[in-house]
């Protein structure tokens, strides 16, 4: 027990004797701060100056809902000059350095000027006004004097940079240099990047040649890659350096002009996630310029990674499908025109040979999210910055940029029946039994004469649908009205932005949109012509809601966001939890007769010949509508009919016959009802 005693007793010693050490080393070393050195110390703090430098933020990447990357990110390189370790007296000489150390390893600084020498004086460049850079130089932030030649231009820039070289294109590229470095505002806070994603060559040689010169910097940066250019361009979108405007707009937000920034599609709609936070790193230099201490005082955090909805499988095959069946289409309009020709018809034109394009949406029903959408013609997203690419894509008749599948509105010919008949049975306007005689020319209203493809004598409501009678819908309209009719068409989802993350047209609804209205013009719209004209994305979100009992959700493309490393789930749009956008307020009995009615367009209506042979059961409509140029064609369903899944629209402009909007939604489903993959589908494409 006693030896216990002592024992407590000379570890209570020790620990004592430890802190009366550790106390005086402190006391010992505050007095060599404050007494001995404190002078000293005091002479440093007041010549030295901190600066903060931010390091570039890795922005979020974007997958596919299986995890498919789609754009990412890669390692790159960029030589950057540092302002905290550049003099002002010597930086055109930094700068002259390394334009003489890239020359000699074929790289190329960035360089914005418009301006070359051409032997004997300066001249504009063919694209002088590129950007804009002639007028930002001659206006008040830099010469603040207008309609300046090149020669004036150069000479007032040599005077402000202090640019005092022999050599005429040597003046000239130093020139370029500090006029963009500082239009980027290059300063203690912000480097400037004097040449991005250069080689290993190119690093190798900088790094070797420049030990010496200070102030040159090779920084590693995250290089944005698009996989795949040809999946979804027209909503996946592009990064790029701020522009002016853009610049003014997200100073506040911590953006700097060096700053890249999602330029449309999901990059634009997603920014705010897909955006990481720069890290900080403070430096202290003294009154020499020697570089006293280096922290980071604020870690980087990476961008979030954004899951879509679209299954790249699916996105694949429904690119393919709409781009072969619209060129199927038009072979099949050219043989008709050189039929009708050697058979001298009268009609030897507008056959189809005039069909050129597309879109096609494919929805889940479990929440509206979109699986696929498809635009044709298309492009290559991954050359969108390549100046002769891209002025042929803008050159083109055709519009491939042009996003057809959420922007382009189209009129939907008969697929608007459905809408039509679910008003009618909703107001008590008509039952299942209503009757009405097809004679296959309605012509209550003189002026607004509509044409039946047949003649259908008495017809109700279930085959007035699957056989497509206008005349019968014609007459239904006109009880209706325009204005319950486009009421019940905006609840359905037509004519209405359908809130889809991007960009996307809100349609026409005629009678509401419409500018003039007279009474016959309902008629027409009844039929789905007139001035209806929808979005593909609009026509399947219409059709899902019919399947889905009235109600209709907000359709989307984000599936979840995670953060970077894609752990942690930050949003998540669970597909068991839609938003609800809007309930018709249609009753089962009601719907019940339309989709039974669909189901018939399938077993023995207008779209038996190619829908009607798939064998999951689906419930469809079709539709043809007349416009500048061969009808467009439409196809609309879901599928299965007895508990649906997925809803599919299809638009060929100027397709004439709609087996070639059904083989491309038959094609779709297949990848996704069956998993067929591209080449599956083109080994044995619906036909």
């Amino acid at each position: 027990m006693e030896e216990k005693k002592n024992s407590s007793k000379i570890r209570a010693i020790i620990c004592i004797a430890l802190v009366i050490v550790i106390f005086v080393l402190f006391v010992v070393r505050l007095y060599d701060w404050q007494i001995v050195h404190g002078e000293e110390y005091r002479k440093i703090n007041a010549e030295s100056t901190s600066y903060t430098e931010e390091s570039d933020a890795t922005r979020g990447e974007i997958l596919d809902v299986n995890g498919v990357e789609l754009a990412v990110n890669t390692t790159a390189y960029n030589i950057a000059l540092n302002k905290i370790y550049i003099s002002e007296k010597n930086q055109n000489e930094v700068i002259s350095s390394l334009i003489d150390i890239l020359s000699s390893c074929s790289g190329k600084f960035i360089d914005v000027l418009p301006i070359r020498y051409d032997g004997n004086s300066y001249i504009f460049t063919d694209d002088r006004d590129h950007n804009g850079e002639i007028e930002f130089i001659e206006s008040e932030a830099i010469l603040n004097k207008e309609g300046l030649s090149a020669d004036e231009i150069i000479e007032g820039l040599r005077e402000r940079y202090q640019v005092f070289e022999d050599d005429p294109d040597r003046t000239r590229d130093i020139i370029s240099v500090r006029y963009n470095m500082e239009k980027k505002g290059y300063s203690f806070h912000d480097a400037y990047v004097f040449a991005s994603n250069v080689s290993d060559e190119v690093v190798s040689v900088v790094a070797e040649k420049t030990q010496t010169i200070p102030g040159v910097e090779i920084r590693t940066v995250n290089n944005r890659v698009i996989k795949n250019g040809t999946l979804i361009p027209h909503f996946l979108g592009v990064v790029g350096s701020l522009s002016e405007e853009e610049y003014e707009e997200k100073k506040d937000s911590g953006y700097s002009l060096d700053d890249e920034i999602g330029k449309f599609g999901v990059e634009a709609a997603m920014e705010s996630y897909l955006r990481g936070e720069a890290g900080i790193k403070t430096i202290v230099k003294d009154s020499d310029g020697n570089i006293v201490s280096e922290k980071e005082t604020v870690k980087a955090k990476p961008g979030n990674t954004v899951y879509l909805t679209i299954d790249a499988n699916v996105q694949k095959v429904a690119n393919y499908s709409l781009a072969y069946n619209i060129q199927k289409a038009r072979e099949a309009g050219a043989s008709a025109v050189a039929s009708a020709k050697s058979n001298h018809l009268k009609q030897q034109s507008l056959l189809g040979e005039d069909c050129y394009t597309g879109g096609a949406v494919m929805i889940d029903l479990r929440d509206f999210s979109v699986i696929a959408a498809a635009s044709a013609p298309s492009f290559d997203l991954s050359k969108y910055y390549d100046d002769d690419y891209n002025e042929m894509l803008m050159t083109d008749e055709y519009s491939p940029m042009f996003n057809r599948a959420f922007d382009g509105a189209f009129s939907p010919g008969s697929s608007f029946k459905p809408c039509v008949a679910l008003a009618a049975l909703q107001e008590g306007i008509i039952t299942s039994g209503t009757s009405i005689t097809c004679t296959g020319h309605y012509d209550y209203y003189k002026n607004d004469v509509v044409k039946c493809m047949g003649v259908h004598d008495s017809i109700s409501l279930h085959r007035a649908i699957s056989q497509s009678c206008n005349y019968y819908f014609a007459e239904v309209g006109r009880r209706v009205g325009i204005t319950t009719m486009y009421l019940y068409a905006e609840k359905l989802g037509l004519g209405v932005r359908t809130g889809v993350e991007v960009g996307e047209s809100a349609g026409v609804l005629a009678g509401r949109d419409s500018t003039t209205w007279y009474e016959g013009n309902t008629v027409q719209a009844a039929i789905g012509q007139s001035d209806n004209t929808f979005t593909p994305l609009q026509l399947a979100t219409y059709v899902g809601t019919i399947a889905n009992g009235g109600v209709r959700y907000k359709t989307h493309l984000v599936r979840k966001i995670t953060d970077y490393e894609r752990e942690k789930t930050i949003l998540n749009n669970d597909p068991k939890k839609p938003t609800v956008e809007a309930d018709a307020g249609l009753s089962k009995k009601n719907l019940d007769l339309v989709k039974k009615a669909m189901r018939a367009v399938v077993t023995e209506g207008t779209a038996q010949s190619y829908a009607g042979r798939y064998p999951v059961h689906l419930a469809a409509k079709t539709g043809t509508a007349e416009n500048m140029g061969s009808d467009h064609t439409t196809f609309i369903c879901y599928a299965p009919f007895e508990k649906p899944e997925v809803a599919v629209a299809v638009v060929i402009e100027h397709g004439v016959k709609g087996q070639f909007s059904q083989c491309t939604a038959l094609d779709m489903l297949d990848a996704y009802f069956y998993h067929k993959t591209l080449d599956q589908v083109k080994k044995k494409p619906w036909k």
